[in-house]
């Protein structure tokens, strides 16, 4: 009986014992140290939305995780965003697609001038789009989840009222918007949001092509006088959010859950903040004094006539390169009209 009671003894002092330096190995454990570059300013809705995301898998981590922005691409340049994550530079990255031309030919199938209703519309479309066709060309990182932006539309110096205003105007616009500008009858001078401000103030371009947002997220209504209201082409830029292989495989399952889970809910979260920015951008610009030109209807058909052939010529171009063009096309259409039956009707 005494050996018996000895035995249990030993037993429970090992397993009591064992749980205190389990515990006291993970009140020690060091977390996880990751970086985040955004290419958004500090002060941006979009750039706040992404370091809420960390901060939100930091808590749901329970401090397992920690999360190190670098907004206002101060760590990679927005154009180097993917290239610095696939690299190891920073950990996970958040930039446009169209910052690298031609890099990723089956996403850019979202960015085209179909006239985006919102921002949430255009959001849901892109990480639905990603998570159908999973193209190839996003294989060499994680992505996280996907946002877009509303409406581009045309903010510029002078008033354009019609095509022949536009034409020869030099008008900032990147990736895909570049075609659309040219095929409205414009310019079109590439360069990130970061450079815009500076390159309207002293006329190196005439305009911009962009969202709404911009007017106060960027300060650009500072330099423009003038917001036409061209929905009927309002294009996209879809922007990632991704990770870097290496570190997302090297996380344990039940972080990489959280990250998913997350990631999942900030969609939506970005896709308001996109809209709530097209309403301040609005209201800060009319508050500035400047204009918004309504297109007639008559002549609204004419530019979505003229930017028509941007979309067929992306289909060509894509088929050539054996990639499917045509099925992510439609696939957007499609996503589109889901979208807009739960954001509300086009108008």
């Amino acid at each position: 009986m005494k050996k018996n009671i000895l035995f249990v003894t030993l037993i429970t002092v090992f397993l009591a014992v064992s749980f205190m330096s389990v515990s006291v190995t993970s009140v020690h454990a060091k977390p996880i140290q990751l970086t985040y570059s955004i290419f958004f300013p500090p002060a941006h809705g979009q750039c706040k939305a992404g370091m809420s995301w960390a901060r939100e898998i930091e808590k749901r981590t329970n401090g397992r995780v920690k999360i190190t922005v670098f907004p206002g691409g101060t760590l990679t340049k927005a154009n180097q965003c993917y290239d610095g994550v696939v690299k190891g530079i920073s950990d996970i990255g958040m930039s446009c697609f169209a910052y690298t031309r031609g890099r990723f030919p089956i996403m850019a199938a979202v960015d085209l001038p179909y006239g985006y209703l919102n921002g949430q519309v255009a959001t849901h479309v892109a990480t639905e789009f990603y998570n159908i066709i999973r193209p190839k060309e996003l294989d060499a990182a994680k992505v996280l989840y996907i946002h877009a932006h509303g409406p581009g539309l045309l903010h510029t110096k002078k008033p354009v009222r019609n095509l022949e205003d536009l034409k020869g105007m030099k008008i900032r616009s990147t990736g895909l918007s570049a075609k659309v500008t040219r095929a409205l009858g414009g310019v079109p001078v590439a360069m990130p949001q970061g450079a815009t401000y500076e390159a309207l103030q002293k006329g190196v371009v005439e305009g911009t092509l962009t969202p709404i947002e911009t007017l106060k997220g960027w300060k650009q209504a500072e330099v423009v006088k003038y917001t036409t209201e061209c929905s009927g082409v309002g294009y996209t830029t879809a922007m990632f959010v991704v990770m870097n292989l290496k570190k997302w495989n090297a996380l344990p399952k039940n972080i990489q859950k959280i990250f998913e889970e997350t990631s999942r809910e900030w969609v939506d979260v970005h896709g308001k903040i996109w809209d709530e920015g097209d309403a301040e951008g609005r209201d800060y610009a009319l508050s500035l004094g400047n204009k918004i030109i309504p297109l007639s209807d008559n002549e609204n058909d004419r530019w979505v006539k003229a930017v028509e052939p941007v979309i067929v010529n992306y289909i060509k171009a894509t088929d050539k390169k054996g990639l499917p063009g045509g099925k992510a096309v439609a696939e957007v259409k499609k996503l589109i009209q889901k979208y807009i039956a739960i954001y509300g009707k086009k108008k």
